[in-house]
């Protein structure tokens, strides 16, 4: 099995009825991982679709393979990729990757100046999102819209979150701060300039020499 025999692509009204499957699969999947989930209903995953705000990947026989949505948060300055999941029978097979790179994309696309974030306890998620441009932060950096925090109550690792006063919990923080970005792009052009500019001033000290000692 390969990545050529899914379509991974924008969800939409076509997929609506695949919203409570999905479901149910992220709440399985979170029980036998022993890990928490802020829960979703289906009527909200569709609408997720509706909105054209999530990625659906189906196998060539048509059959639901993986899926992952779109949620923004602080008026749009904070961006989570939330809900990532994969059906067991297509696991293994690169499908996450390449379901969290699409939305990704997407979310960049749709919210090109917001900060993407993400929680999670898995480490295949924490190495894709780190290969995505992610850094590890403090949960200060995240969005502190109570909307967001809110979710975490269906979580049963909630309790240790308000213990904690939001400071941590079993959850990883990671970002992606496209403004951040932008810095880091421009100080590494800063240095390939300064380091062009050195060797052709470099150049130009020992031609000089060369025509002296000619001379």
């Amino acid at each position: 099995m390969t990545l050529q025999d899914f379509d991974i692509q924008v969800a939409s009204a076509q997929h609506v009825d695949f919203a409570q499957l999905i479901c149910d699969e992220m709440a399985e999947s979170a029980k036998a991982r022993g890990t928490g989930i802020a829960q979703r209903s289906p009527e909200y995953v569709a609408n997720k679709m509706l909105e054209g705000k999530a990625v659906i990947a189906l196998h060539k026989d048509g059959t639901w393979a993986g899926f992952c949505y779109i949620e923004t948060w602080s008026h749009g300055d904070f961006v989570a990729n939330s809900g990532l999941i994969v059906s067991p029978a297509f696991r293994k097979s690169g499908l996450a990757k390449a379901i969290k790179q699409k939305i990704f994309q997407l979310s960049r696309t749709k919210y090109p100046d917001s900060k993407i974030f993400g929680l999670t306890t898995g480490l295949a998620v924490m190495k894709i999102n780190s290969e995505l441009g992610y850094e590890p932060v403090t949960y200060s950096e995240l969005t502190q819209d109570e909307d967001f925090w809110a979710g975490c109550r269906s979580c049963v690792n909630f309790d240790i979150l308000t213990s904690k006063e939001r400071k941590n919990c079993m959850c990883t923080a990671m970002l992606f701060d496209p403004a951040e970005k932008i810095k880091e792009y421009e100080d590494k052009m800063k240095k390939i300039t300064h380091k062009a500019t050195l060797l052709e001033r470099i150049e130009n000290a020992i031609k000089k020499r060369m025509g002296q000692a000619e001379s």
